[in-house]
């Protein structure tokens, strides 16, 4: 992955959101996307870092929860960096996989299967095998739950790629 990869013009990137300043084009996969936006530099490097890349730019379909550079800053002094530590590869991995889900989960679909939910929240699980919560609350705002319990906002829904869907959250997923 090319963190320098030029952005192609004269493709149409459709009804697609902006995320960190730059069009992410439905055509492209989600690595493909995620190096050209500025607020996720913090979680390209840690794709990078995990020897995730492959991975998330195959077939897919893939669901990603992708947290901005002010989700990473707002963990503990010094947790990007220790994760980022060839030592600490595994649980960089297990932090990241938390953030994926298999197929492609629409916000639609995320908003329908929690209101139709007993208790309110639609229950999943990450390929990490972390369990994860969406709630829609009376705003109509998406959050998603970690296994700590922690809910963070998804700030921008339906950033559709070739292989999937990213959700743009306020916060790092946190496995157990």
């Amino acid at each position: 992955m090319d963190e320098d990869m030029p952005m192609q013009t004269g493709m149409d990137a459709g009804d697609n959101p902006m995320v960190g300043g730059a069009p992410m084009f439905p055509s492209r996969n989600i690595v493909e996307n995620a190096v050209n936006s500025a607020d996720h530099t913090t979680l390209v490097a840690a794709v990078q870092a995990a020897g995730l890349v492959e991975t998330l730019q195959s077939e897919g379909p893939f669901t990603v929860f992708a947290p901005t550079n002010m989700a990473f800053d707002a963990l503990p002094d010094g947790t990007v960096e220790t994760l980022l530590m060839e030592e600490n590869r595994e649980t960089l991995t297990k932090v990241l996989t938390s953030h994926v889900v298999a197929g492609n989960i629409s916000a639609a679909q995320l908003t329908a299967r929690a209101r139709a939910s007993s208790d309110g929240f639609y229950h999943f699980n990450a390929v990490s095998g972390a369990a994860l919560s969406a709630q829609v609350r009376p705003s109509g705002d998406v959050y998603i739950f970690d296994e700590s319990g922690n809910a963070y906002l998804v700030s921008v829904a339906d950033v559709n790629q070739s292989n999937g869907v990213i959700h743009v959250v306020d916060g790092v997923l946190l496995p157990r």
